[in-house]
């Protein structure tokens, strides 16, 4: 796991403007928008991915960058004063608190728009990966406005406002790595249930599930062997993604 984080970092670092490239204001910002810290999760998805459908993590490490840089400009926009109005994230300011709630915004609008910029660079099917991560990008968004109505509608929001990610992070690693049709099929499969075992796990640990907690548990654990049992029969290494899906069950953080 830590060689696949290193292709994460490695790749981020080299697409992210330089702290001092003009305008220095928003350079810092997005660096320091996707350098907070974080699990990596969805790209680690999109490299395992990769592996899985019986490529290289390589294949898939502009995916990888892109769908972390897409997440990341869904956090900053989430922690501005007009939504969440949060103040710190991963225990550290937040991109608004530390550089004004404009130069957030721009960061922000920077983030998304280079996540597609990367994307583009991807070796195989681009044109697809690209697709992949705008339509993730519009889900994300829908979700997030079903949240902020509170239409109750949990499935619809826990489906866009958090999975859609994860199955655009498989999507593109696995198409990064000339994935057919039913080893694509079972990896967005795996991301789906998975994505919902993520959200279950957080509402866990934020204390605020609409359902009971017993019930929150078993749709976690649900969730999570479903998105396991999803990886039989791929012609790669799966052992990555099963890897990571025990991991993240009963997370404390």
């Amino acid at each position: 796991m830590n060689d696949l984080l290193s292709v994460v970092e490695k790749t981020l670092d080299e697409v992210l403007p330089r702290e001092d490239e003009r305008p220095s204001e928003l350079s810092q910002a997005m660096r320091y928008a996707v350098g907070t810290g974080g699990k990596r999760v969805r790209p680690l998805i999109a490299l395992g991915a990769a592996l899985a459908a019986g490529g290289e993590a390589k294949d898939a490490a502009y995916p990888a960058a892109a769908i972390e840089l897409l997440h990341n400009y869904t956090l900053v926009h989430d922690d501005l004063p007009s939504m969440d109005n949060d103040e710190m994230r991963r225990g550290k300011l937040t991109v608004w608190k530390k550089f004004g709630e404009v130069n957030a915004i721009l960061a922000g609008d920077a983030l998304q728009a280079l996540a597609f910029l990367v994307a583009s660079k991807t070796p195989n099917n681009a044109s697809r990966v690209v697709a992949s991560l705008g339509k993730a990008g519009v889900g994300v968004v829908a979700g997030q406005v079903e949240d902020i109505a509170a239409t109750g509608d949990t499935a619809y929001i826990y489906e866009h406002k958090t999975a859609d990610l994860f199955v655009a992070a498989a999507e593109m690693g696995a198409l990064a790595a000339n994935a057919d049709d039913a080893a694509l099929a079972k990896l967005k499969t795996f991301a789906l249930n998975l994505g919902l075992a993520f959200q279950y796990e957080d509402d866990l640990l934020d204390g605020d599930s609409p359902y009971t907690r017993a019930e929150t548990e078993r749709l976690a654990t649900e969730t999570t062997d479903k998105a396991i049992r999803s990886l039989e029969n791929l012609p790669g290494d799966v052992s990555v993604l099963k890897n990571l899906a025990s991991k993240l069950l009963g997370r404390k953080v």
